[in-house]
C-alpha cells in the first residue's frame, strides 16, 4: 500500500511520546539577506544523535516481532542511521550489527560503538556493504533495518515534514537532501497532504546524483570521495523513486566547493555545526539565488556528525579562499635585517605573521639571495592585496601563491 499520510501522523505520535527532541524551526536573517530569501532552519543536526535518522529507526524497531528483537538486528550504514539504530536498539534491549564503510568518519564509528553495537567495516561506499549484510543475515538470523527502502523508516522521516508546517504554515519550498531518498519521500507525502501546492525540490551531491540519474534512466557509476559521505547513495531503489517522481518538483545538484562553504557558512554564520550530507541544501539555494529569491523556504540540516579533524580544515581552506590566510612568496637579498624589515611591513599594515620559511637552495633564486614564504592573516581581499602591493612598493619581487583549496 505504501506510506500514508495517516502512517505519518501515527508515526508522528509516537515520537511525541518517546525521547527524541522536536528539533527547532527557526528563521534565519542573516541567511535570508545572503539568499534573498527567507529561510527557516530545522535543525535535525540537534536530534538524539545528531541526524532526522532517529526518528524512523525508532519507528521501525517499535513494530519488530519478539522473535525479531531476540534474534538481533543489523544495519548498513555510512553513519547517522547507523548511530540511530544503535541507539534505540540499546533502549530496547536489541543485539545490534552495524555495518559501515571502512570510510567512514571515526566520530560516527565511534559513536556507533559508545551505544553497545558491534561495527563492521567493509568495503568504500554501502554498495561494498551489501555482500557483508546479506552474509549476516543468512549466517545469524538477523533483521535488517534498512536506511530507506522501508515504510516505516519513510513515515519516521516525514515527522520532519509535519513539525516544519506545523511551525510555519505557509512555506513555499521545502529544499531536502537526498540519499536513498527515504526523507525526501517522507517529508514529501507529509507536506503535499497539507499543502498541496508546496514545492518539494531535492538535493545531491555531484559524485553521487544517483536519485536523479534514476528518474531520468541514467546508468553512471559514482563514485568518489564526497565531504556528504551520508547521501553517498550508488543504488536507489524503487520505493523512493516512485514517491520522489510523484512529489519532487526537481533536483538541484551540487559540488564539493560549494558543500564545503555550505558547512563553513551554517558554522560561522548561525554558528550551527553541520556535516557535508546536512549542509547541501543551503548550498543548493545558494547556487540558484535566482531560483529562491523571494521564496519562503524550509531547509532541513540532516546531521551534525562531522570529524573535527574535516570541519578545521574546511574553516582554514574557507579562509584561504576568501582571502582572509594568504601565502606569499618574497625574493630578497640574503643579508642580515631583511626580514625584519619586511616583518615589520606587514605588521604596520595590520596583517598577522602565521608562518615563515626562509629559503636559500632554489634553483630559481640568485646565488647571493633567498626566498622568503610568508604564510599572512589578513582582513580581507582588498587588504590582501594593499598588502602585496606595499611589499612590491618597497622594492621586492613578491608572488602570491595560490591554494589547492
Amino acid at each position: 500500500m505504501g506510506v500514508t499520510f495517516d502512517d505519518i501522523k501515527h508515526a508522528a505520535k509516537m515520537v511525541e511520546k518517546s525521547a527524541l527532541v522536536r528539533t527547532p524551526f527557526l528563521y534565519s536573517r542573516r541567511l535570508s539577506e545572503k539568499a534573498e530569501a527567507r529561510i527557516h532552519l530545522k535543525y535535525e543536526n540537534l536530534q538524539r544523535t545528531n541526524s532526522f535518522k532517529a526518528r524512523g529507526a525508532l519507528i521501525k524497531l517499535d513494530s519488530l516481532t519478539e522473535a525479531e528483537r531476540k534474534a538481533g538486528i543489523v544495519a548498513l550504514s555510512a553513519g547517522n542511521h547507523a548511530q540511530a539504530v544503535a541507539y534505540h536498539a540499546q533502549k530496547m534491549g536489541i543485539a545490534a550489527t552495524i555495518v559501515m564503510p571502512s570510510t567512514t568518519p571515526f566520530v560516527k564509528v565511534e559513536q556507533t560503538e559508545s551505544y553497545g553495537a558491534r561495527v563492521v567495516l567493509e568495503g568504500q561506499t554501502l554498495a561494498d556493504c551489501r555482500e557483508v549484510t546479506n552474509q549476516l543475515i543468512e549466517n545469524e538470523g538477523l533483521t535488517l533495518v534498512h536506511p530507506f527502502d522501508d515504510d516505516r523508516i519513510i513515515a519516521g522521516a516525514g515527522t520532519v515534514g509535519l513539525e516544519m508546517l506545523d511551525d510555519v504554515a505557509d512555506l513555499d519550498i521545502l529544499v531536502v537532501p537526498i540519499g536513498g531518498g527515504g526523507l525526501i519521500s517522507g517529508i514529501a507525502i507529509a507536506a503535499k497532504a497539507i499543502n498541496p501546492d508546496i514545492e518539494i525540490i531535492g538535493v545531491e551531491a555531484g559524485l553521487y546524483p544517483t536519485m536523479r540519474n534514476a528518474l531520468n534512466g541514467i546508468t553512471v557509476d559514482c563514485h568518489g570521495q564526497t565531504l556528504a559521505e551520508g547521501i553517498a547513495v550508488k543504488n536507489v531503489v524503487k520505493r523512493t523513486v516512485d514517491i520522489v517522481r510523484e512529489h519532487v518538483s526537481s533536483i538541484i545538484v551540487v559540488e564539493e566547493d560549494e558543500i564545503e562553504q555550505a558547512v563553513n557558512q551554517l558554522l560561522t554564520i548561525i554558528k550551527s555545526v553541520a556535516e557535508g550530507a546536512g549542509a547541501v541544501g543551503l548550498a543548493a539555494i545558494m547556487q540558484q539565488k535566482s531560483r529562491f529569491k523571494g521564496k519562503n523556504i524550509g531547509l532541513v540540516i540532516t546531521g551534525g556528525s562531522i570529524d573535527s579533524r574535516i570541519l578545521a580544515s574546511i574553516l582554514f581552506r574557507e579562509l584561504e579562499r576568501s582571502s582572509r590566510i594568504i601565502n606569499l612568496r618574497i625574493e630578497i637579498a640574503d643579508q642580515p635585517g631583511v626580514l625584519a624589515e619586511i616583518s615589520a611591513l606587514t605588521g604596520s599594515m595590520g596583517a598577522n605573521i602565521l608562518d615563515v620559511s626562509h629559503k636559500r637552495t632554489f634553483l630559481d633564486v640568485p646565488a647571493k639571495g633567498a626566498s622568503l614564504d610568508m604564510m599572512l592573516e589578513t582582513r580581507d581581499s582588498r587588504h590582501a592585496e594593499k598588502i602585496i602591493i606595499a611589499i612590491r612598493s618597497a622594492g621586492y619581487k613578491v608572488i602570491r601563491l595560490e591554494s589547492k583549496a
